[in-house]
């Protein structure tokens, strides 16, 4: 397996003297956990480095043979404007320090400076580089409408507007490395949109997977982190974390709004700080797996109510995608239900059923509250118990609380769901049945005996005030 290189882009050292290139390789590379380096001790190569690839940061020294470091900073603002560059300088003066940030150095370093106040600057300037990447990528992708790896989304099954949008901002931010939140009702596709993510911009690495629901403090830090041998009793062995599993990869964090507030500062200091310490250690370990989280939960309200963390909460929100119920996507039903019924088949070994032509509107006029997962569960119920070619509409009207040629139970409304509450003036009462019925007329696309069923009348009643209507 390849090594993955973080990050995306290239990092090029410049400085006249091997061993400080060293030096800052091995500080860069083993607590920053940055492994896309490149160094170059001739300032005369550097603006033919930055032309031959990539390079998104520059680490530069300002005293050096042939080209200074002062004049090599002002040609790369002036030719790759998308490119940071920091000054790591031996010459502690504020004028020069000055004068490289009014040129555009995006910070400036004192040799011999703290490692961890370098690291925070290379990693803030990283942070920025990579955003700026991204949205640039995700301008031009809505604006010229196109997938670039449509294969990528082919386990999703859709044709809806909506969800395509969601695939072009899917393919502009797989490639980043900071975090992705993923929100929407349970069974709309959240598993599937996280391993696109990942085949999209971790594809070399695993794609490991946890579900935090009803984990404690404990063991969600043991099965995120890992223990080193005899880190609490029974600790014989030492464990390799869902981190540590996941090196390189994708680590797929799903349910995080059922963590508890001991488990949230966890998973907030590992975004922060992008290591982790196992259980029972004191040696920190790099954090190089990309972080996508998942939840059915409303993370805002339960952010207003004080039962998540806010700090926690706007890291997430970084790169956010909603899924939208089925109910949102009615006209994904036919495909979906084409969809199921043939994996259905393939899985029972039966030869794949057809269906009659009422049985997609049907569906279109139920809310699904299980979303996808219970249009699947409902098919793969119908296709296991069906003996005839055509496939029975029974089950399905079972699997949806109704029962052939009777009405479907409902509740009574409560007050605010009265429809006509704020209506002045209030229509006659042949007005508003005809306007219910002409709701149920469209909602069934025009079958009389499903919008029947919808009223609650018998389909000869339906008929005969549509008659009265149009008389």
């Amino acid at each position: 397996m390849n090594e993955v290189l973080y990050p995306a882009f290239g990092v090029l050292l410049v400085d006249d003297e091997a061993p400080w290139l060293r030096t800052l390789s091995m500080t860069l590379e083993g607590p920053g956990g940055i492994t896309n380096l490149e160094t170059c001790r001739d300032s005369r190569e550097v603006m033919a480095r930055l032309a031959s690839r990539d390079f998104g940061l520059v680490l530069l020294d300002l005293t050096m043979p042939y080209l200074s470091g002062e004049t090599l900073l002002g040609k790369i603002v002036e030719e790759y404007p998308g490119t940071a560059v920091i000054v790591v300088s031996g010459l502690n003066q504020v004028d020069t320090a000055v004068r490289c940030m009014r040129a555009g150095a995006f910070d400036y370093f004192v040799k011999g400076v703290d490692d961890d106040r370098l690291l925070d600057g290379v990693r803030r300037a990283l942070r920025l580089v990579q955003l700026e990447r991204e949205h640039r990528d995700m301008s031009r992708r809505f604006l010229d409408g196109r997938l670039e790896h449509a294969e990528v989304f082919a386990d999703i099954v859709t044709i809806d507007p909506g969800m395509r949008a969601i695939f072009s901002y899917i393919e502009s931010v797989a490639p980043s490395a900071q975090p992705v939140l993923l929100t929407g009702e349970s069974g709309t596709g959240k598993e599937l949109v996280a391993r696109a993510l990942h085949r999209l911009g971790r594809p070399q690495g695993p794609l490991v997977s946890l579900n935090a629901a009803g984990l404690d403090d404990n063991v969600f830090a043991d099965t995120l982190f890992g223990h080193v041998r005899g880190a609490f009793t029974g600790a014989d062995a030492p464990r390799r974390g869902m981190l540590e599993q996941a090196a390189g990869g994708t680590l797929f964090l799903d349910e995080i709004g059922d963590l508890s507030s001991s488990s949230q500062v966890k998973l907030l200091r590992l975004l922060q700080e992008g290591e982790y310490y196992p259980l029972g250690s004191d040696e920190p370990k790099q954090a190089t797996a990309r972080i996508v989280v998942a939840t059915h939960q409303d993370l805002a309200a339960r952010q207003s109510a004080g039962e998540f963390r806010k700090d926690l909460y706007y890291r997430l929100r970084g790169h956010h995608l909603h899924l939208p119920p089925l109910r949102e996507r009615r006209g994904d039903i036919p495909l979906l239900l084409r969809h199921f019924l043939d994996e259905a088949a393939r899985e029972l070994g039966k030869a794949p059923p057809s269906f009659p032509p009422q049985l997609p509107v049907l569906l279109g006029t139920y809310a699904f509250p299980g979303n996808v997962r219970e249009l699947r569960g409902m098919v793969f119920d119908a296709v296991s118990v069906h003996t005839s070619k055509v496939l029975s509409m029974s089950t399905f009207q079972r699997a949806m609380g109704r029962q052939d040629g009777a009405a479907e139970p409902v509740a009574a409304p409560a007050r605010i769901g009265n429809p006509f509450v704020g209506v002045d003036p209030l229509p006659s009462l042949a007005e508003a049945v005809n306007l219910l019925i002409d709701e149920a007329m469209e909602r069934s696309a025009g079958n009389q005996t499903i919008a029947s069923r919808l009223v609650g009348i018998s389909q000869p009643a339906l008929s005969k005030r549509l008659k009265q209507s149009r008389d």
